[in-house]
């Protein structure tokens, strides 16, 4: 287990931790959490021996084998899938021993890269790469040509592809999409070791924590369960501040308006109960974060006109291809709408297209001469003048919207909601963290007072009480906002309705957030959902003669095309069971004890050479199947749009 013992550490002249101790178990699955500057990513520097300790003592049992996420995301030449495989150290040395069968010591090099299922590295980092969200063009790709938020997805590969008994993640989740981020989580529920997780991320946090340690006033205390258990413990702490509390109820109190007003109704039955479900949640939790240090509205728009814009059978994409076609599209004024969708499909692209960044390649788009976009995306970001200060910023904002008639006074109060108080408003950018970059390019964007928000990812960077108060903020919000976030809480309590982005088309998503994921699964597995089709029912066949005729004309017909991919998985598979079989009776003759003597030493060279081709051989096999299935699926789904 690992101990902290009265652990005293600094960094410069402030003290992060003071006498702390605690205990974490083998196999436990800890959140990290604590204000920022509070110490967390600061326990991890002190965990990998990066940072020295000033007082007491921390034990970590000396054959654990621990992995973290590295800063520095590669740029070279190497291909993508060869930095994951770098997470393995002991394979790679293996890798290179096993290559050189006269090696004395051979035969024990052999046995541990067995052991390790060596043969399978290929196989287990492609998967990893899949998982994250590359494609299998990517994985031969030199690291250079991915851009930095791919480059750190290739890091948190590599960091999964170490054999780890302590795994360190800090926000992990930061530059990866809805999918990426439901597929780690996938993947690190079944992760054997101790995790230790740092994330803003509610959902994410309380899918995966067994334990959530807190670091507050120089401490570090354990509590057993996910951080909404934590959070009602605090909750409980902290609810004499009844006039803090009665403040975070305006949320609660838009969202039983809500349910009062289309749970009756049918179309609207399954969102109002979803929003039932976040709002029990949310009366537990309101109350734990009555100390956040963010309290920000966004100010009223100045016009609000009705509808803000239109789309009608649009088609948006690039260079002539279109991404997303026969878009049919509205928004008034408090209209809250989620864009979800398969990584790739096109929910930047559509926002872009609504933020007028991108023009439509057909159709209709009508926007009122009134209206005013903001329009938040990783790129707004990268606009900051990192020369200026917070309150230079606000300025220049206030002289070209309001021939600057703010006070400095007032400009300071605004800054101050969003968490930039004292000398940090009078503070060059550069130097600020990637949150404190985002939440100075949201109070920029809100001060504009703009009737439509756009929102790609706002939460990127940003911590747990800054999403909080964001989703508090837009409730209150009167204009109209369309986001798109990994942040399934945020979408959860910020969205009227969802629009599934997904094989060409942006249609209505019937099921709530909570239904996503289910629906992403069966997409991938090529499956039609039923469920929660977008589709409207008289897009449905009816159930006559000729309609049955014709339905299974399509499926004979969709049948003749895909027979040629069919083909060739049936052809992997028999190649794939017929190596098995050599690679299996290869294996029982592996385990006869007596092959291992200096009589039968070239009997065993030949059949572990045998083995490693069959295995190559397989792997080979492998691949093609997994190609052919993914172009079945694709083919498919095509057909089925069509």
């Amino acid at each position: 287990m690992i101990q902290f013992d009265n652990l005293s550490i600094r960094r410069g002249e402030t003290l992060l931790f003071d006498k702390a101790s605690c205990q974490i178990h083998p196999g436990q699955k800890v959140g990290l959490t604590g204000a920022n500057g509070c110490g967390k990513s600061s326990l991890f520097a002190m965990l990998r021996n990066e940072l020295v300790i000033d007082k007491g003592d921390v034990k970590i049992p000396r054959d654990w084998v621990m992995a973290h996420v590295a800063q520095e995301a590669p740029a070279n030449e190497r291909a993508a899938i060869e930095h994951v495989l770098d997470g393995d150290e002991e394979w790679r040395e293996l890798d290179k021993k096993i290559l050189d069968t006269d090696h004395p010591r051979f035969l024990k090099f052999q046995s541990r890269y067995e052991e390790i299922d060596g043969y399978t590295a290929h196989s287990r980092a492609a998967q990893l790469l899949s998982g994250l969200g590359f494609k299998n063009d990517d994985i031969d790709k030199p690291a250079k040509e991915f851009s930095g938020g791919w480059r750190v997805r290739l890091n948190v590969a590599k960091a999964l592809m170490c054999r780890s008994d302590l795994l360190l993640l800090d926000e992990p989740t930061n530059h990866l999409d809805l999918d990426a981020v439901l597929w780690l989580e996938r993947w690190l529920k079944s992760y054997s070791g101790t995790l230790i997780l740092i994330a803003h991320d509610r959902d994410f946090l309380d899918a995966l924590t067994t334990h959530t340690l807190h670091i507050e006033n120089q401490k570090a205390q354990l509590f057993k369960g996910n951080y909404s258990a934590f959070e009602r413990i605090r909750a409980d702490q902290l609810a004499n501040q009844q006039s803090a509390y009665e403040k975070q109820q305006r949320e609660i109190a838009h969202m039983q308006d809500f349910v009062r007003r289309f749970r009756a109704k049918a179309t609207k039955a399954t969102q109002a109960q979803s929003r039932l479900k976040a709002l029990e949640k949310m009366e537990r939790i309101a109350p734990a974060h009555v100390d956040s240090p963010f309290d920000f509205s966004i100010p009223t728009p100045e016009k609000n006109p009705s509808p803000l814009l239109s789309l009608h059978n649009a088609n948006v994409g690039y260079d002539g291809f279109n991404i997303v076609e026969g878009i049919e599209f509205a928004m008034t004024p408090g209209d809250r709408v989620g864009l979800i969708g398969p990584n790739g499909a096109g929910k930047s692209t559509v926002i872009k297209m609504l933020a007028g960044e991108l023009k439509l390649t057909g159709g209709n788009y009508h926007r009122s001469k009134e209206i005013n976009i903001g329009y938040f995306a990783q790129h707004q970001i990268e606009k900051l003048q990192m020369e200026h200060t917070p309150m230079e910023h606000m300025a220049i904002l206030d002289k070209e919207c309001n021939n600057a008639q703010a006070t400095d006074n007032q400009l300071r109060r605004y800054l101050g909601s969003f968490g930039f108080t004292g000398t940090k408003a009078t503070s060059k950018v550069g130097p600020f963290s990637g949150g404190e970059k985002s939440r100075l390019a949201l109070a920029l964007l809100c001060y504009q007072r703009p009737n439509l928000l756009l929102l790609d990812e706002p939460t990127n960077h940003l911590d747990l009480e800054m999403r909080q108060a964001l989703a508090v903020a837009l409730q209150e919000y009167s204009g109209a906002v369309v986001l798109v976030s990994h942040d399934r809480h945020l979408l959860k309590v910020n969205s009227d309705k969802l629009i599934l982005v997904a094989n060409g088309r942006a249609s209505e998503f019937q099921g709530s957030v909570d239904d996503y994921p289910k629906w992403l699964a069966e997409h991938k597995r090529g499956e039609i959902v039923t469920d929660f089709s977008s589709k409207q029912e008289e897009d449905k066949p009816k159930n006559t003669a000729s309609a049955k005729k014709e339905q299974k004309r399509l499926d004979a017909e969709r049948r003749k095309q895909l027979q040629p991919i069919t083909s060739r998985i049936k052809r992997a598979e028999r190649v794939m069971e017929k190596l098995g079989d050599q690679k299996a009776e290869i294996e029982k003759h592996l385990s006869d004890s007596d092959l291992y003597t200096d009589e039968h030493k070239d009997k065993l060279k030949q059949l572990l050479a045998d083995q490693a081709y069959l295995q190559k051989e397989l792997d080979e096999a492998e691949a093609q199947w997994l190609n052919a299935s993914e172009e079945y699926e694709e083919t498919a789904n095509s057909l089925l749009d069509d």
